[in-house]
């Protein structure tokens, strides 16, 4: 059973709310720092060791800063995410470019920076080769195992999902970077998403070791380093339980000695791109009560809607929802939570249980600290709200104000309608 708490009082929230009003996202800059330390501390025992933060998951350069100090890269997948590291001064191989169907502009900023390109497809490396004149010196093919492994219902079955080469493909991939002239190699793979088995990362620890040794066995290359990807899951549900990082780290050094190590081919880093594990936990929307509306059913309006966070429309996805001040209160009112979108999916929750409440009353959406705020939107003309960072001196700080109207117009030309 995992407990949901927020580190900040109704008071706390009510005197932030004065100064910055709801809704808002607010993260806890010390539980995010010793997360990732506890992550970093359990592969202490793996050869270059690196967690490539997964900027999709939370696109702040307050937030990566945090990371950074703590000896993360950046895993990035467009060219202003790529441009985001940069300013935050994260930079060459720091900088890992994951991305498919990438343009031209978007490569050769990667090589600019001097990030680890991590390729989708093979044909993307005759695109690159062409198209820039070169290839960089470290080349990194994604791998889709197809029908070999289960994905999840986020990320998709294998073989059903867009991303990286087969088996067949990562052979011929890497002759030919070979025979261009790379001269040092990398291996990825991503295949799943929030996921809880700790066995599941470990199967494909040995996954990729396997092929490592193959390939390397076929072509007489050498592999620097081996990306595991990310999808480490959280406990959205209370009576779900965080993964055992210690005890998955355990079982990928033990596939590391089995088949890299007692087949000489150590020392090979290894790498993972995680976002949600690291930041998810420690993210809260801060929201108030609108309305109150009772027909077929009881619904609970409030002043967020699906564009601060979309994660419930989106995939039915759970996240505990909880009321400053009465959380140790039965939670004996059945409602729909909703927002004020004009979609019938706009809901946070449906039948769930909560604490009762009131108009005026905050509410706290857990686990909205990624893939939260960062996949905001303004559809039906909505504006994204503000994004604050509890310091580890227990002041507050603003990341990212809050939209306005002018934000929202600003694209848009209106002077030539008076023509």
């Amino acid at each position: 059973m995992t407990e949901k708490r927020i580190p900040l009082s109704r008071e706390q929230l009510e005197a932030i709310a004065q100064e910055y009003p709801t809704p808002f996202h607010i993260y806890d800059e010390a539980a995010i720092r010793a997360n990732v330390r506890r992550l970093i501390k359990a592969f202490s025992w793996a050869p270059g060791f690196r967690e490539y933060f997964a900027v999709k998951a939370a696109p702040n350069p307050h937030l990566l800063a945090v990371l950074k100090e703590e000896g993360c890269g950046a895993d990035c997948s467009s060219l202003p995410e790529l441009l985001l590291a940069e300013r935050t001064g994260i930079l060459g191989e720091s900088i890992m470019f994951t991305s498919n169907d990438t343009p031209l502009n978007e490569f050769a900023a990667a090589v600019r920076l001097g990030a680890v390109i991590n390729l989708d497809d093979l044909s993307h490396l005759d695109y690159l080769h062409k198209g820039l004149g070169t290839i960089p010196d470290l080349v990194c093919f994604r791998y889709n195992p197809g029908p070999l492994r289960n994905g999840n219902a986020i990320i998709g079955n294998p073989e059903e999902a867009k991303y990286g080469c087969t088996r067949d493909q990562l052979i011929e991939g890497y002759r030919r970077a070979r025979d261009l002239g790379a001269k040092r190699f990398g291996l990825h793979t991503m295949i799943a998403s929030n996921e809880l088995n700790p066995q599941y990362f470990v199967e494909t620890a040995v996954m990729l070791f396997s092929l490592v040794s193959e390939i390397s066995e076929t072509l007489g290359i050498r592999f620097e380093f081996v990306n595991l990807g990310g999808g480490i899951g959280i406990p959205y549900r209370p009576d779900q339980h965080p993964v055992d990082l210690e005890a998955l780290s355990a079982g990928i050094q033990d596939a590391y000695q089995t088949h890299i190590a007692d087949k000489g081919l150590d020392p090979v880093s290894i790498y993972m791109e995680n976002g949600r594990m690291v930041t998810g936990p420690y993210g809260y929307l801060v929201s108030r009560v609108l309305h109150m509306k009772k027909t077929w059913k009881t619904y609970v309006g409030l002043d967020a809607c699906m564009a601060n966070l979309m994660r419930p429309a989106l995939y039915g996805a759970w996240h505990h929802i909880s009321v400053p001040g009465r959380e140790h209160e039965p939670a004996s009112m059945v409602c729909d939570v909703t927002g004020s979108l004009c979609e019938n999916n706009d809901k946070f929750a449906i039948d769930r249980q909560i604490q009762p409440v009131q108009p005026g009353d905050l509410v706290v959406i857990h686990d909205a600290g990624a893939h939260g705020h960062a996949m905001g939107f303004n559809y039906n003309g909505k504006l994204r709200s503000a994004e604050l960072l509890l310091r580890e001196d227990g002041s507050v700080k603003c990341i990212r104000r809050a939209e306005t109207v002018d934000d929202y117009f600003a694209t848009l030309d209106f002077s030539s309608l008076a023509k």
